[in-house]
């Protein structure tokens, strides 16, 4: 069962693809928001697999702080801060070697994928 200090850690190479330019979210080939976002859900969401728990994304609240170009390999921590019911809240980073490039926290919740797709007709 998963529980409050629970941590995920997954390693990445930036590529082209995650730049804002690429993206469309800004002009300039550093990574981009966007997709720093993503691989911070990915690890919440892998966090919360490897516990057996299908989940979606409800909210994010990330700060980027800082820019890095391609080729960097940087870490995304997923931290579990609280389990509420169905809601789980993390504080996600990513960081390379010089430091934290991004941080904040992001809520998933755990569904059940038959259920929630029907909703969706």
């Amino acid at each position: 069962e998963m529980k409050a200090g629970d941590k995920h850690t997954l390693r990445y190479i930036v590529d082209e693809k995650d730049t804002a330019e690429h993206i469309g979210s800004g002009g300039l080939p550093v990574y981009a928001t966007p997709a720093m976002i993503c691989l911070m859900e990915k690890t919440a969401y892998e966090s919360a697999a490897t516990a057996g728990h299908q989940t979606v994304g409800t909210k994010v609240e990330i700060s980027h702080l800082r820019a890095c170009k391609t080729g960097t390999e940087v870490v995304s921590v997923a931290e579990l801060l609280e389990v509420e019911g169905r809601r789980l809240t993390f504080k996600v980073s990513v960081s390379d070697s010089d430091g934290v490039l991004g941080e904040g926290t992001h809520e998933r919740f755990i569904i059940d994928p038959e259920r929630f797709m029907k909703k969706l007709g």
